[in-house]
């Protein structure tokens, strides 16, 4: 596979097989807009950023597009193939906990900045920086100036905070990019957030679920970096419907997974990376994984199959991606998105 240049999905980021795969037209100049990244209910694209592996850990190459049966609630789509990623550029937004368990580990992390620049690698990009503890602090503006971004990155110190506002500072992260939107390139690059802290929320007030239908709808790529383990049982709740089908079973399940542990769940629900650390040699050696995973990925996208009414149905929806001639592979694949502009209903905390 060509690396893609940039993460994003970090994140979310996303690639392209190296060996050429015949693909369909390049889609129409109205679709190179913003509204191309923006599920609505009558006009959509969703990005699905796919890694194949044997089950001995090798990455496949070369796969085509009528390999892929990627399915939206069961019904197979028409997908895409993108063979030119790097076109779109990428826009990322790197979010760093400063306080609680991040006070200690500020040490482990002096190579932030070197794993930003391997993560977008050559592609064009556009990279901003937030840190939070009990609220956020906009560190510095996208830019694609290396000097620039380096002076962001001297900024970012530990602070004595006991909170830690994840779920606030994603979505932060999030509406950064419409802000930008209307006067820079952000318009047309894919976006992604780089995420680094715990992996429990401390003292947001926005919703998991909210967050979730955010990432989902605006195709946002989460790639993650904690500083514990952490368990979810996200993917086994998605693949065995624990909570039931439907969007209403489908938000219970990431909601749940999301507050037993953000940044994993985030990662797993958007189709980014995600790896975790204790000491410095871990996390080095994470990043390392993490970039060479983001570098390795196929970009799928298809555009939903509307109903009787021109519609999406609207809410969270569940996506799979199967190979039939690689049966025993490990697909790795953004799960769900989140269609329509209604909130989404809300899911109690027990």
């Amino acid at each position: 596979m060509r690396a893609l240049a940039l993460l994003s999905l970090l994140v979310a980021p996303i690639l392209l097989a190296q060996t050429p795969a015949p693909s369909p037209a390049a889609p129409p100049a109205q679709e190179q807009s913003q509204d191309q990244y923006l599920l609505r209910s009558t006009s959509s694209l969703v990005l699905v950023p796919v890694q194949v592996q044997t089950r001995k850990g090798d990455i496949l190459y070369g796969l085509h597009r009528e390999q892929f049966i990627v399915e939206d609630n069961g019904v197979p789509q028409t997908v895409r193939l993108d063979e030119d990623t790097d076109a779109l550029g990428l826009s990322l937004v790197v979010v760093v906990q400063c306080s609680r368990e991040a006070f200690a580990q500020f040490n482990n992390m002096r190579g932030i900045g070197l794993m930003v620049d391997s993560l977008t690698g050559g592609t064009p990009s556009q990279v901003a920086l937030v840190s939070y503890g009990s609220d956020m602090d906009l560190l510095g503006k996208f830019t694609s100036d290396p000097d620039r971004l380096a002076s962001y990155f001297d900024k970012l110190q530990p602070c004595e905070d006991g909170g830690a506002v994840t779920l606030d500072a994603v979505d932060y992260a999030t509406r950064l990019f419409d802000a930008d939107a209307a006067t820079s390139a952000l318009t047309r690059n894919r976006r992604a957030i780089l995420l680094i802290g715990e992996t429990r929320d401390h003292g947001s007030q926005i919703k998991p679920e909210t967050v979730i239908a955010n990432l989902g709808r605006s195709n946002t790529v989460v790639d993650a970096v904690s500083f514990n383990p952490g368990k979810t049982s996200v993917v086994d709740s998605l693949i065995h419907g624990k909570y039931g089908p439907g969007p209403i079973g489908l938000i219970f399940m990431a909601t749940q997974a999301v507050r037993k542990n953000v940044p994993k769940s985030l990662a797993e629900l958007t189709g980014g990376e995600y790896t975790n650390f204790t000491t410095q040699k871990g996390f080095d050696r994470g990043i390392g994984r993490l970039a060479n995973h983001i570098h390795n990925y196929y970009l799928l996208s298809f555009r939903p199959t509307a109903g009787a009414d021109g519609k999406v149905s609207p809410g969270l929806h569940k996506i799979s991606v199967k190979i039939p001639d690689y049966p025993d592979a490990d697909i790795r694949n953004r799960l769900t998105y989140y269609a329509g502009d209604a909130a989404p209903p809300s899911v109690p905390e027990k």
